[in-house]
């Protein structure tokens, strides 16, 4: 498996993480990635990292699809694979209808298709074919009284690898059939080929499946897993609204259906540590690697016998949990 560091989002202050990226890329991480919610963004900081660095990959986990129109993705992502010497793995995701219809203020429908014709808007910029057009009911192009224009700039690469953050069968078997990559967010490994081996037919030899994973190395588990389960009611209790939760609903395929919905009305009631304390022990466990190097180490082989090609890892404090990882993971 490659290896990549997972920096997420910013929390509630700046985070400025450049020392812990060059450590990465001196130990050999394949890549660093960064996200978006609903505060720090996703491009800004890869840039600032990608400006510090030489040879590790830049990857979005994810970029919103509904904080930009395609042609604006497009042309950061040109931009950004330029001067980064083309080392950017651009990650996508619809995100939630929480996300869009209260933070971007748009309608949250048919993701799927908003996917597909996205993805096909960017590489018709980047090809530089002819000037873009779009007939699809999303993001038509130009609009009538427009004229269709062709990107000034030629991309250094006119097949920006494009992964999709997915959760669903459907949108897994979207990725698998457009896309260089899969960004699953929330995987126990042991159960990612009965979930998801019939999305993933149609993907090429070269596909990536760059599981994101909480690691955490700690001689205390309890504290290690508590960390894990903070983040699990967070997602599964306030990442959504009662009606739809993409997160509780994977959670649920992973055979928690009764505690999540347990969970996700505890939180959405304001008791959250209530919420917290219902989340499984299991779960959190199943989805983490957590504990000291030699418990790690066993919990390592369902991932290397998953389909799994990229061990995305969230969670090392400093250059010795990432050595530590990148050994373990080597062995």
């Amino acid at each position: 498996m490659k290896l990549g560091l997972n920096l997420g989002y910013w929390q509630r202050t700046p985070s400025d993480a450049t020392a812990l990226v060059q450590a990465a890329e001196r130990l050999g991480y394949d890549s660093v990635w960064t996200a978006e919610a609903y505060g720090s963004d996703a491009f800004t900081p890869l840039a600032w990292y990608g400006a510090r660095t030489s040879r590790i990959k830049l990857g979005t986990s994810v970029v919103q699809l509904s904080a930009r129109t395609p042609a604006a993705t497009a042309m950061t992502a040109m931009t950004l694979d330029h001067l980064t010497g083309g080392r950017l793995l651009l990650g996508i995701g619809a995100s939630g209808p929480q996300v869009v219809e209260g933070w971007y203020g748009v309608p949250f429908a048919r993701p799927l298709a908003r996917t597909r014709e996205y993805v096909e808007i960017m590489r018709k910029i980047w090809r530089r074919a002819e000037p873009v057009t779009n007939h699809g009911p999303h993001y038509p192009l130009p609009l009538p009284q427009g004229k269709p224009l062709k990107l000034i700039t030629h991309p250094l690469r006119a097949d920006i690898p494009v992964y999709l953050g997915a959760e669903g069968p459907k949108n897994v078997a979207l990725a698998a059939e457009i896309g260089q990559g899969w960004l699953p967010l929330f995987a126990i490994p042991s159960m990612i080929e009965s979930m998801y081996g019939d999305a993933l037919a149609a993907r090429t030899e070269n596909f990536d499946i760059a599981a994101m994973v909480m690691v955490l190395i700690t001689d205390d588990v309890r504290a290690g897993l508590d960390v894990v389960k903070m983040m699990l009611s967070l997602y599964i209790g306030g990442m959504g609204s009662s009606k739809r939760n993409f997160h509780a609903d994977i959670i649920g395929r992973m055979g928690f259906a009764e505690e999540a919905a347990h969970i996700q009305s505890l939180f959405l009631d304001g008791r959250r540590e209530e919420a917290f304390a219902a989340i499984p022990d299991a779960l959190a466990d199943g989805i983490s690697l957590v504990g000291p190097p030699g418990r790690i180490r066993e919990r390592l082989a369902p991932w290397r016998d998953s389909p799994v090609t990229s061990l995305l890892v969230m969670g090392p404090r400093d250059e010795d949990d990432l050595r530590t990882i990148r050994d373990l993971v080597a062995e």
